[in-house]
């Protein structure tokens, strides 16, 4: 695997216990936190190298260092914060053991050594652009608690998943499948929403420059109103079988809880990508983005901020992709010389107005293979 993409950081973390049974049984006798389904997702980034170099919920230091300049302590870029939040953290002394878990059962232990109180206003703007509690982002930091509780954890058993299992790979799973496949170069494709005509053309575009095309959908907690992961997989899955070539794709779900943090997220976003070993990254219209907190193309304009060597992955940007009813194919401005009244825009935002009014999405803005999975699923929420 030597020629993949290094890991961010140098080496890919690996933090789940080689002592599961003894640590399990020392961990009973500990104070116990229990996680939220967005604690659950980032322990598990942790624990498996997703958010390599992260060894554990981040400290005050190396908070204030990812909030006020998108990097940690030691120089290397980073720009969202992975929090443990509490409402009340007096009953957690420093220096002492927690045990996490997660209904009832406990899967982690954190090493106390910070706990801090930050300016929760000051990082929405920084982080999110935005101190507006209607941001969900923001909301979903102002409701986890105020106080902030660091250091180290320790994964003491797998998370109990019960979907998606054949596609739950880890860094070093997706490493290894890449060098099986003779990858050299793979670009990762992340998405929140249903398979679309544009990510088709998108993914296929950057497939041509590559070795192997990595889908990677998130899967972790979303908004009330996005398309339910399962239905989402089952359009990655018809795709991948009617109109990829399929030993050049491999598909893996993101286990990641959405934070909506547009830019900055694009950017936590592509350095777990570089940790699965993906050499590139495709960032589109909006990447993270809800509502008109973020310009078009800020994800990527956030890109061109960083040092020229912040990051070792390649952000491959991509103008927003329509339908041309003159060519009768998927283009952009730079390659269609179509009127705007010949240009169809395609969005996840759309297709989900489209199932909403219990219509079927047409060709041009999905594969007729996904608008079935999508009414069908559309129908059994509403019947």
């Amino acid at each position: 695997m030597n020629h993949l993409i290094p890991p961010h950081g140098g080496s890919l973390i690996d933090l789940r216990t080689k002592h599961p049974e003894a640590d399990l049984e020392r961990a009973q006798s500990l104070p116990q936190l229990a996680l939220s389904s967005r604690n659950l997702a980032d322990l598990e980034c942790l624990a498996t190298g997703i958010y390599s170099p992260l060894e554990g919920f981040v400290d005050e230091a190396t908070y204030t260092s990812i909030v006020s300049d998108m990097r940690l302590p030691s120089g290397l870029a980073w720009s969202v914060p992975v929090s443990l939040q509490v409402a009340d953290a007096s009953q957690y002394p420093l220096d002492s053991d927690i045990a996490l878990s997660w209904q009832g059962e406990i899967v982690a232990t954190l090493h106390l050594t910070s706990k801090f109180s930050p300016d929760q206003d000051h990082e929405a703007k920084q982080v999110y652009g935005t101190d507006d509690d209607a941001h969900p982002g923001v909301t979903a930091v102002k409701e986890a608690g105020q106080h902030y509780l660091g250091g180290k954890v320790t994964m003491l058993k797998d998370i109990p998943h019960e979907d998606f299992l054949a596609h739950r790979l880890t860094p070093q799973q997706t490493r290894a499948a890449f060098a099986e496949r003779g990858w050299h170069t793979v670009v990762a494709f992340q998405t929140r929403n249903p398979i679309h005509r544009a990510h088709e053309y998108l993914t296929k575009v950057a497939l041509e420059m590559v070795d192997g095309l990595f889908i990677n959908p998130l899967v972790g907690t979303t908004k009330s109103d996005d398309i339910p992961a399962d239905v989402r997989m089952q359009c990655y899955e018809m795709m991948i079988e009617h109109y990829y070539v399929a030993d050049k794709v491999l598909l893996g779900v993101f286990p990641a809880a959405m934070r909506y943090a547009g830019p900055r997220e694009a950017i936590m976003h592509a350095i777990a990508r570089q940790n699965y070993g993906c050499s590139h990254f495709i960032v589109g219209r909006d990447h993270a983005g809800v509502g008109s907190y973020y310009g078009t193309y800020d994800a990527q304009h956030i890109f061109d901020e960083l040092d020229e060597d912040a990051l070792a992955i390649t952000p491959l940007k991509f103008e927003h992709a329509f339908y041309c009813t003159r060519t009768k194919q998927m283009a952009t401005a730079k390659t269609s010389p179509s009127r705007p009244e010949e240009r169809v825009f395609l969005s996840g935002t759309k297709v989900r107005e489209i199932l909403s009014g219990g219509e079927r999405p047409p060709e041009e803005f999905t594969r007729p293979e996904v608008a079935q999975v999508l009414i069908e699923a559309y129908r059994a929420k509403t019947s």
